[in-house]
């Protein structure tokens, strides 16, 4: 079922306001927190459906593409189903693939929650509401554009500008107990000096550190569409506002489900928890010359994994056959990302400055002469 949140006032659609933190409707400019939408008006289903509703909803369906008798299906991995809803508003159809849990519908614009996506074992326990507001992300997407000299034009165009999407990211937060048992080789050099003679001194030591460190909420990204290091790269998020999940904090975003249990990422959670873990240790050993590590045991428990929705501005751009991603926290602003550079601008700089370097050069001849 396709949900969308309507005004009370108007009738249009509400979508999550990241600026005031509530939901907010374009049109008449009502503004409710979502505790006051779900106190008052309950959730979207619970409100009586229209036969008008009624006859857009039309159900779902399943849709497959098929060639040469077998479904296509990205990079040959895993087979993909794609599912046909009709827009609570317009009736249009929305198609998402079977990840997809809000959209916007490419027809009329409104926000479409699919509720069946979030229920039941795939209803995330919190979700961080976006702060970054489509305006602020834009503006942050163009000054990063014009930190490249050679960034071609069409990276800076509202048109590419306008695929900027915020994006709820499936992700686990884990919890995990470790103990850290390393034993180093350290060395510290003393300088003697007698008279006209200087002798050095090597001392040895065996080094011990026994750590028991217990870290939370890992972040692990659950979704097979993004890339494990930008979303590595993009933190940290701030766990202190995390809020019991709704759905309308949803609306007005794409989001997704989870790909990935929490099982399936134990070997990447299980690798992060290590690092942090012995780097922890090796931190304590200090004031040596030389630290040359003997051993190291580890022991590594998880202890309480939760499903998290966490925001994220992206932008995909493909240029000379070559894709650039644009990320950016959609809580702290931070941005990842990579630009592309444009050939003919280059050369053109580089024309340009050969020819000053050379006129200049001319000048000062002249002068000397």
């Amino acid at each position: 079922m396709v949900i969308t949140y309507k005004c009370p006032g108007c009738g249009a659609p509400m979508v999550f306001d990241p600026e005031s933190q509530k939901l907010s409707c374009g049109h008449c400019g009502t503004e409710l927190t979502v505790g006051e939408y779900e106190e008052k008006y309950g959730e979207p289903d619970e409100r009586e459906e229209t036969e008008e509703e009624r006859r857009l909803s039309g159900g779902s369906e399943t849709v497959e593409t098929e060639e040469e008798g077998r479904r296509i299906s990205p990079d040959d991995g895993p087979t993909m189903n794609v599912k046909k809803y009709h827009c609570s508003s317009c009736g249009a159809e929305v198609i998402t693939d079977d990840t997809t849990a809000a959209t916007v519908c490419s027809f009329c614009g409104s926000p479409a929650l699919i509720e069946e996506r979030m229920e039941g074992a795939k209803r995330p326990a919190q979700v961080l509401p976006f702060v970054i507001t489509r305006e602020q992300a834009e503006e942050k997407f163009r000054a990063w554009t014009r930190k490249g000299l050679f960034t071609p034009g069409s990276f800076r165009s509202q048109s590419t500008v306008e695929k900027l999407t915020g994006i709820y990211v499936p992700f686990w937060l884990v919890d995990y107990d470790t103990d850290v048992r390393i034993r180093a080789h350290c060395t510290r050099t003393r300088i003697r000096r007698r008279g006209d003679s200087e002798y050095i001194y090597t001392d040895h030591y065996d080094v011990y550190r026994q750590i028991g460190a217990q870290f939370e909420k890992i972040p692990l990204d659950a979704s097979q569409k993004m890339d494990d290091e930008t979303m590595d790269l993009l933190e940290p998020f701030n766990y202190a506002a995390l809020q019991p999940f709704d759905m309308p904090y949803l609306s007005g975003y794409m989001a997704e489900a989870y790909s990935y249990t929490y099982q399936d990422m134990q070997g990447r959670g299980r690798h992060r928890a290590r690092e942090y873990a012995l780097e922890s240790a090796r931190s304590t050993i200090q004031g040596y010359g030389s630290v040359q590590m003997r051993e190291q045991h580890l022991k590594i428990d998880e202890t309480k994994a939760e499903y998290v929705m966490l925001p994220v501005w992206m932008l995909n751009y493909r240029y000379k056959g070559e894709n650039y991603q644009f990320a950016l926290n959609g809580q702290t602003g931070k941005i990842v990302g990579s630009l592309p550079l444009s050939i003919g601008k280059a050369l053109g700089w580089f024309a340009g400055l050969t020819a000053g370097i050379f006129a200049v050069m001319m000048i000062m001849g002249g002068i000397v002469g």
